[in-house]
């Protein structure tokens, strides 16, 4: 029997709500996940959809209203839990006449490494962000893209077992999250644990092995990359006929859609299918003018996906 990795990190029914009496906002509703050892899973949802306050309860800088969260097994928030996991939030300030060896040693020191590992460990730590030669500049010097790599650099200075970036590549150009990239990819490769909220879907692609979804407080899908994207991979055909009755059985499982002048086009998801609706639409006799396979991006997945569950939630609305 293989080994089954553990869960670092797990959220069970959080409710987290902000303000009291009618202004009471439920800023989390019903969360549930679990982030395993060794993984790699991007959190993502519109703004408002709740990933910085779940984000904030996993640190343990939130209460939950209700639900629970541990992290390594122990309540969030605890010194043991901490000293395990690296934090990046989704805005860092930093004291702008510290130096950037400085705010490294401050943080370093923190998680209580001591002065000769940490003056070791700092000249190769910021030129693996990008930012060899800047250790004695003074952070008011530093651009917002560079602040950023700099804040990815204090989350990693301890070399943690578990990562928790808050809108992970914010203010960086292309370059920097490309780089950026690349040092997570390492990460992973070294078996860290990364949890991270991002709106760059590209990104999450990329580096994640699981998606977690959110709306509105609650985690609306959750799958691996592999599994999401295969369904992604989708084919159109662009035919024509006289007759509706051909194709009138293909509307139960496919897209079809009239574009005028007896032609229609039909989306179809999954190679066998797409042999199938071939064959079907011309054996009735249906002029096949147009046939592709079309890759339907992860940002659009995820933009027809919250719309379905805005048109659902104002369904419900009506009919309550």
């Amino acid at each position: 029997m293989g080994h089954e990795p553990s869960a670092v990190l797990s959220v069970k029914n959080l409710v987290v709500e902000y303000g009291r009496g009618p202004s009471r906002i439920r800023a989390v509703d019903g969360m549930s996940f679990e982030v395993s050892e060794g993984e790699c899973v991007g959190f993502v949802g519109p703004n408002g959809a709740g990933k910085s306050t779940t984000i904030k309860s996993i640190m343990g800088f939130l209460f939950p209203t209700a639900g629970s969260i541990t992290v390594f097994g122990k309540t969030a928030g605890t010194v043991t839990s901490r000293m395990r996991m690296g934090y990046l939030p989704e805005v860092a300030l930093y004291y702008p006449f510290m130096k950037a060896r400085e705010l490294l040693e401050l943080y370093g020191g923190l998680h209580r490494l001591d002065r000769a590992t940490l003056a070791r460990r700092i000249p190769g730590l910021l030129e693996e962000v990008g930012l060899k030669g800047r250790g004695e500049q003074q952070l008011r010097q530093f651009s917002k893209g560079m602040q950023q790599r700099l804040g990815i650099a204090q989350a990693i200075i301890a070399d943690p077992e578990l990562l928790i970036f808050d809108e992970l590549s914010s203010g960086l150009d292309p370059i920097g999250r490309f780089d950026l990239r690349q040092v997570l990819l390492r990460l992973k490769a070294r078996g860290r644990t990364i949890f991270f909220s991002s709106h760059e879907l590209p990104e999450v692609e990329d580096l994640c092995d699981r998606v977690l979804i959110v709306h509105r407080g609650r985690c609306i899908e959750e799958k691996k990359v592999e599994d999401l994207m295969h369904p992604l991979d989708r084919f159109s055909i662009l035919f024509s006929t006289a007759d509706e009755g051909v194709f009138a059985p293909l509307k139960a499982d496919h897209t079809i859609e009239s574009l005028g002048e007896e032609k229609y086009h039909c989306l179809i998801d999954g190679a066998a299918s797409y042999a199938g609706v071939l064959q079907h639409l011309a054996q009735g006799g249906a002029t096949i003018l147009e046939a592709r396979s079309e890759h339907v991006s992860l940002e659009k997945y995820f933009m027809q996906l919250i719309r379905e569950k805005d048109r659902e939630l104002q369904s419900c609305a009506q009919s309550a």
